[in-house]
């Protein structure tokens, strides 16, 4: 008996020895229980997704008794891509929900943004923590994609809501693995547009350096047709125009401002 629990003590030695060299996890036991220290398993079902960094937030810039507008604060006029939001989340819900399209909750939850709150809070932080007013992005999210609904050259599991890449002739652009990514990569795109200032977060945007930085400062400028220095986010013709007027139905605005091109147009 003595001779089998000196054996029965060598093995059980042995074991741990061999799990402390090998980092293996280790077998304990008692008089009637018998547990394991296992090591915890990472989950990767989001693996490649951008979770929201700590330090981004949900300004409401418009809770601020001392709130300016200054979106349009120019000399030209133009409504201004650089710069802090200047609408609520409830402004930009209430638009969405005024179409009457029903939110494609089944094809975005997965992507982490499962309500048009969820979806219009991260354009909020991401917007913000480029210096991009939210509402442009907001605004052109909602052109380019008719309010969600897509039926373009991409597809919603793309989560590409700005039209990035797709050059027509059925070309479905870049695809990214969450709502939060493409997001961001329209406003990088933005960013490069409005300004020639540096990234404050590491870039996704694929097309980033395909900019020329700092020319369509103004939305209106967006529009290649109707950009002066040439280039532009679309070919289409008053691109800028269309966006103008969406800023305006969410400000409750009937006029904003109107580029000369497009204002001469509807007076002929």
């Amino acid at each position: 008996m003595i001779r089998n629990k000196k054996a029965m003590l060598f093995c059980s030695q042995m074991i741990l020895t061999g799990a402390l060299m090998t980092g293996a996890p280790c077998l304990v036991f008692g008089d009637n229980t018998q547990t394991s220290e296992i090591s915890q398993i990472s989950d990767h079902s989001g693996e490649g997704q951008i979770h929201k960094p700590e330090h981004l937030e949900t300004p409401d810039f418009t809770s601020d008794p001392n709130f300016i507008d200054d979106s349009t604060d120019n000399t030209a006029g133009y409504y201004t891509i650089l710069g802090t939001t200047t609408v609520s989340l409830d402004q930009m819900t209430s638009q969405y929900n005024s179409h009457g399209q029903e939110y494609p909750s089944a094809a975005l939850k997965e992507g982490g943004a499962e309500t048009i709150e969820d979806f219009c809070t991260i354009i909020l932080e991401e917007a913000n923590a480029e210096g991009i007013r939210g509402e442009v992005v907001f605004e052109q999210a909602m052109l380019e994609t008719g309010w969600l609904a897509y039926g373009g050259d991409s597809g919603i599991s793309q989560y590409n809501f700005a039209g990035l890449g797709t050059t027509g002739g059925g070309v479905q652009g870049v695809s990214y693995p969450d709502v939060r990514t493409g997001i961001r990569a329209q406003v990088q795109h933005l960013k490069a547009y409005a300004c020639d200032e540096a990234l404050n977060q590491d870039c996704v945007d694929t097309r980033f350096d395909m900019v020329r930085r700092g020319s369509a400062p103004y939305v209106e400028w967006l529009g290649q047709q109707e950009n002066p220095n040439g280039g532009g986010w679309a070919a289409g013709a008053d691109y800028g125009a269309k966006l103008i007027r969406l800023l305006g139905e969410l400000k409750e605005l009937s006029l904003i401002h109107i580029s000369e091109p497009t204002r001469q147009a509807e007076i002929s």
